[in-house]
C-alpha cells in the first residue's frame, strides 16, 4: 500500500535528505521525499500508524508529518478527560522532565530524575525549556486534572494550577537550608562542649564528669551525621563502588574516620595508647569537628545550589519572555486561546504592550517592536504589514493581526532556549586538563593523607599520633576536585546565556573557544554586509520591450527564493504586470534561473549563466552593464532565445554597522576577506568603500569552499559568515561557521554561532565575549589548581617546621566549601559584561 503526506518544516535539501533516510530506517517501508512540494510518497507492507512516523521524525528534527486531510501529529497527543482517571501529564515548570550534572562528567548525558551524578555526586540539574501546557487540579482529589481553570466536579472546589512556583534550583537550595538549619542547631552545641573543656579548671566538670558530657556530644552529633549530612556519606559510598572518586569521596573518609574513631574511643578507651588520652585519662574525641566539618561542607552546598541557579539565569529570563495566551481572530470575533492551541495559519490580534505569541508575519496595522530581548538592541524596530515578527518580543503601543507561521519548538525563542541549553551541557576542549587530572586526583590526596600520617607519627612531636591524626584528615577534607571541574563548565554556561541575551547564539562550548582563535574573516557581500534587501533600481531592454522583458523575469523569479528574484517579482507587481506559467524552470546553483516563458527560453543571472547558455552579449550592453558595477549595483543578464537583450540593476544598501565593525575585526588582528558571487566591478566598489584589504569576485560556493581550504592549509583559523543556505558548504568546513539573518533552522544547524540581528557587528561581539569567557575559564582554572597545590601541603602540615603553623580541619573545611562558590561567582561576573 501506498500513502503520501505533507512534510512541514523542510527548508533546504539537506532537511528533505534527513527525512527521507529517518523514514527508511524504519521496518516495513521504503520512502521518497520531495522539497517542492513537501511530500513524502511512503510505500508500507502494513499499514504504520502516523504517530509512529511523527516519533521517527521528531528525533531527526522539528518535522511534522500529516496525512492528506491536513491531520498533524504533533509531539503532544490530547487526551478525553476523565474525573475517575488522571491524564499523563507533561512536565511542568519550565522543565523538560530531564536533568544533567553541572560539571558534565559523562558529557551531554541526560537523566530521568531528579538526584545525584553518579560520578561526581553533585546534584543534577533539570534542562530549562518554554512551559508547557498549563494544567489545574483539585486540592482534595488530585485525580482531576483540566486544562483550563473551573471547579471540581466532585466536590466543587476551584481547581489550582498543578504547576510549582518555584524552580527546581530553589527546591534543592530549600530543601538544603532546612538541612542546614537543623544541622546548625545541632552543631553549636557540640562546638561549644568542645571549646569550653579546654579552659583551665573546666567549667563543664562541675555540672558532670567529662564521659557523660562525651555521650551528650555523640547524642548531639547524630541528627548532624544521619540526617542533614548523611547524603554525603551516600555520595561517598557510590562514588567508591562505582571508583567514580570526587570531592565526596573525600569528606566522607575523612568525616567517618572522625566520627567512628570517636564512638570508639568513647566505648573502649583502653584500646588507644596515652597520646590519645587526656589528663583525665578519656580519649580526645572529635565529634565536634566531625559536625563542624559536616556543617561547613553543607554551607558550602547551600552557597553553590544559590550561586549556581544564577548562572541558567538567561535561560531564565529568555523563558519569561514565552506569552501563554494569545488573542484568536476568528470569523471576525476576538477570543483568547493558550498559546498551546495556536495553529499555522491562525490570524493573531496583537494589543499594545503584548508579547508576540509566536513567530510570524504581519497581516493588518502596524507597529514598533522591541526586539531587544532576541537580538540585544535596544532601539524598537518599526514593523509594517509583511515584516516578520518573533515569539518574545514586545508589542509597542499600536495593535496589529499577525498570521501564524511558526508555533510550538518551532519559533525562534523555543529555538534559542534549546541552542542555549545544548551549548551549556557541552564541553570546550581546555577542560580536558581539568579531566584528566580529576582521574587521578582523589586517589593522589588519598596517597598523600595516608603518607602525611605516617610522617608525623614517626617523625612529629608528643602526641605524634594525634598530630598525624588530624593532618590526615585535614589534606582530606580541604582537597576540592569540584574548583577543578566547575571551572569549565559554569564559565560556558553563563557566557553562552549571555550571548543569547545580547543576539549571539553559540551552538557549543568548542565555537565559543575556537572563535577567540580566529584570525581570518570570510564574509559573504549580499545579506552579510548589505542589508539583504535588494530592490530594483531599472530593467533596461535593447528593443525597448521593458514590459515585456520584465513579465519574463518576474515570472521566471516566481519560482526562487533568492533576494534578488523576490525583488525583481515584488517590482513586476508594482508595474502591475501579470505574471506567466514558466516550464522547464532550473535555478544554477551561484549564476541565476532558466526557463521557458511564452514558448522563449528565457535566462536570469549573471556572466558565467550567459556562458553557459551560449548567449552572445552586445557590446553597447556589456558597456552599460559595466558603468551600473561601478556604481555598486548588482546587475543581471537577460537572455532570450540565445540573445542579451536587456539587463535589470539592482541596488543592496550597505548596513551601517558594516564599516565600523570591519574596522574593528580588522583593528584586533582579523583578516577580513569579502568572497561574493557577484561580478568584479561591484564587488570592488563595496571593498572600496568598507577599506577591505582582499575580496574575491564572480565566487561560486564551490569556490568559497576551496579558498577556505586553501586558508586552512596555510595554519589561518578561519571564520565564515553567511546566510546559512547557499553558503552551507564553506560554513560547515570553516573553524566556525557563522550564520547572519533570522536564526532559522537551516542556519541553526548549519552554523556554529548564529547572529539573530544578522549584523557584522554581531561579530564583534561574539569575538569580545569569546575572548572574555577564555580569560574568565584560565582564571577559574588557575584558581583551582592553585587552592589544591597550596592548600593540600598546607594542611600536610608543611608550614610547621618554619612557622610552627598547623591547619584545623575544621578550616581546612571551610576553605574547601569556598573554593567552588569562588569558581562560580567568578564566572557569574560575566553577566554584568558589556561586548
Amino acid at each position: 500500500m501506498t500513502h503520501t503526506y505533507q512534510i512541514s518544516g523542510m527548508t533546504c535539501n539537506g532537511c528533505r535528505t534527513t527525512v527521507e533516510k529517518t523514514l527508511n530506517q524504519m521496518e516495513g517501508l521504503s520512502a521518497e521525499v520531495t522539497l517542492n512540494p513537501p511530500m513524502a510518497t511512503i510505500t508500507m507492507q502494513q499499514h504504520i500508524a502516523t504517530d509512529k512516523l511523527q516519533t521517527a521524525l521528531s528525533k531527526a528534527g522539528n518535522y511534522v508529518i500529516e496525512d492528506n486531510d491536513g491531520s498533524k501529529m504533533n509531539h503532544h497527543h490530547e487526551m478525553k478527560h476523565d474525573s475517575k482517571q488522571a491524564e499523563v501529564v507533561t512536565p511542568m515548570a519550565n522543565g523538560t522532565g530531564k536533568f544533567y550534572c553541572p560539571m558534565h562528567c559523562e558529557g551531554e548525558k541526560m537523566y530521568d530524575k531528579a538526584g545525584d551524578c553518579p560520578v561526581c555526586g553533585m546534584h543534577l540539574v533539570q534542562e530549562q525549556t518554554v512551559a508547557q501546557k498549563a494544567q489545574y487540579t483539585c486540592p482534595m482529589h488530585p485525580e482531576i486534572i483540566r486544562d483550563a481553570a473551573g471547579s471540581c466536579p466532585i466536590c466543587g472546589m476551584n481547581l489550582v494550577p498543578m504547576q510549582p512556583s518555584d524552580s527546581d534550583e530553589n527546591k534543592v537550595y530549600d530543601d538544603l537550608w532546612k538541612k542546614m538549619k537543623v544541622s546548625i542547631i545541632f552543631t553549636v552545641p557540640v562546638f561549644l562542649i568542645a571549646m569550653i573543656s579546654m579552659i583551665p579548671n573546666n567549667p563543664l566538670m562541675k555540672i558532670m564528669d567529662m564521659q557523660k558530657w562525651n555521650y551528650l556530644q555523640f547524642i548531639l552529633t547524630l541528627p548532624v551525621v544521619f540526617y542533614a549530612c548523611w547524603m554525603f556519606f551516600v555520595r561517598a559510598w557510590k562514588s567508591i563502588i562505582t571508583w567514580n572518586l570526587n570531592m565526596f569521596t573525600l569528606v566522607g573518609i575523612g568525616t567517618g574516620v572522625a566520627f567512628l574513631f570517636s564512638i570508639v574511643g568513647m566505648l573502649f578507651p583502653d584500646l588507644f595508647p596515652n597520646e590519645f588520652k587526656s589528663m583525665d585519662g578519656t580519649v580526645s574525641l572529635y565529634f565536634e569537628a566531625t559536625a563542624v566539618i559536616l556543617t561547613l561542607v553543607l554551607l558550602g552546598q547551600l552557597l553553590e545550589a544559590k550561586a549556581h541557579s544564577q548562572t541558567s539565569g538567561a535561560i531564565r529570563e529568555l523563558l519569561k519572555l514565552a506569552p501563554t495566551e494569545a488573542t484568536l481572530v476568528k470569523d471576525g470575533d476576538d477570543s483568547i486561546i493558550s498559546i498551546h492551541d495556536i495553529k499555522k495559519g491562525d490570524l493573531l490580534r496583537v494589543k499594545p504592550g503584548d508579547k508576540i505569541p509566536v513567530d510570524g508575519k504581519i497581516s493588518e496595522g502596524e507597529s514598533t517592536i522591541d526586539e531587544s530581548m532576541i537580538t540585544g538592541e535596544p532601539i524598537p524596530v518599526d514593523k509594517i504589514s509583511g515584516d516578520s515578527v518573533s515569539s518574545g518580543t514586545i508589542n509597542g503601543n499600536k495593535s496589529f493581526v499577525m498570521i501564524a507561521e511558526k508555533v510550538g519548538a518551532e519559533t525562534l525563542l523555543s529555538q534559542i532556549v534549546q541552542m542555549v541549553n545544548n551549548a551549556s551541557r557541552s564541553k570546550a576542549p581546555i577542560q580536558k586538563l581539568a579531566d584528566n587530572i580529576a582521574k587521578y586526583f582523589v586517589p593522589i590526596v588519598v596517597i598523600i593523607s595516608v603518607i602525611t600520617f605516617m610522617i608525623w607519627a614517626n617523625f612529629g612531636p608528643e602526641p605524634a599520633l594525634v598530630y598525624g591524626f588530624i593532618n590526615a584528615i585535614a589534606v582530606l577534607i580541604i582537597a576540592c576536585p569540584c574548583a577543578l571541574g566547575l571551572a569549565t563548565p559554569m564559565s560556558v554556561m553563563v557566557g553562552v546565556g549571555k550571548g543569547a541575551t545580547s543576539g549571539v547564539l553559540i551552538k557549543n562550548a568548542e565555537a565559543l573557544e575556537h572563535l577567540n582563535k580566529v584570525n581570518v574573516l570570510i564574509t559573504d557581500k549580499t545579506g552579510t554586509i548589505t542589508e539583504g534587501k535588494p530592490t530594483v533600481e531599472k530593467v533596461f531592454s535593447s528593443e525597448n520591450k521593458e514590459t515585456e522583458i520584465l513579465q519574463n523575469i518576474a515570472s521566471l523569479n516566481q519560482y526562487s527564493e533568492h533576494p534578488l528574484a523576490e525583488a525583481v517579482v515584488k517590482y513586476a507587481k508594482t508595474k502591475n504586470i501579470s505574471l506567466v506559467n514558466v516550464r522547464d524552470f532550473e535555478a544554477v546553483s551561484g549564476k541565476g534561473v532558466i526557463g521557458t516563458v511564452n514558448n522563449n527560453k528565457v535566462a536570469l543571472g549573471n556572466k558565467k549563466l550567459m556562458e553557459q547558455v551560449g548567449a552572445v552579449i552586445p557590446a553597447d550592453i556589456e558597456q552599460k552593464i559595466i558603468e551600473e558595477q561601478k556604481l555598486g549595483k548588482t546587475v543581471s543578464y537577460i537572455s532570450v532565445g540565445g540573445n542579451v537583450v536587456g539587463f535589470v540593476s539592482i541596488s543592496d544598501a550597505i548596513k551601517a554597522t558594516s564599516k565600523d565593525a570591519i574596522q574593528e575585526l580588522m583593528r584586533q588582528g582579523v583578516e577580513v576577506i569579502m568572497l561574493t558571487g557577484d561580478n568584479e566591478n561591484t564587488a570592488k566598489a563595496v571593498a572600496t568603500e568598507l577599506h577591505l584589504s582582499s575580496y574575491k569576485a564572480g565566487c561560486l560556493p564551490e569556490d568559497k569552499l576551496k579558498e577556505i581550504k586553501r586558508l586552512q592549509a596555510e595554519g589561518k583559523i578561519v571564520a565564515m559568515a553567511g546566510d546559512g543556505i547557499n553558503d552551507a558548504p564553506a560554513l560547515a568546513q570553516a573553524d566556525i561557521g557563522i550564520a547572519m539573518g533570522t536564526g532559522t533552522d537551516v542556519a541553526i544547524e548549519s552554523a556554529k554561532i548564529t547572529l539573530v540581528k544578522g549584523d557584522l557587528q554581531g561579530i564583534v561581539k561574539a569575538k569580545n565575549l569569546s575572548h572574555a569567557v577564555m580569560k574568565n575559564i584560565k582564571q577559574n582554572l588557575f584558581f583551582a589548581f592553585i587552592y589544591n597545590v597550596l592548600g593540600v601541603p598546607i594542611a600536610a602540615g608543611i608550614l610547621y617546621p618554619f612557622f610552627g603553623i598547623l591547619l584545623s580541619p575544621m578550616i581546612a573545611a571551610l576553605a574547601m566549601s569556598f573554593s567552588s562558590v569562588s569558581v562560580i561567582l567568578n564566572a557569574l561576573r560575566l553577566k554584568s559584561l558589556k561586548i
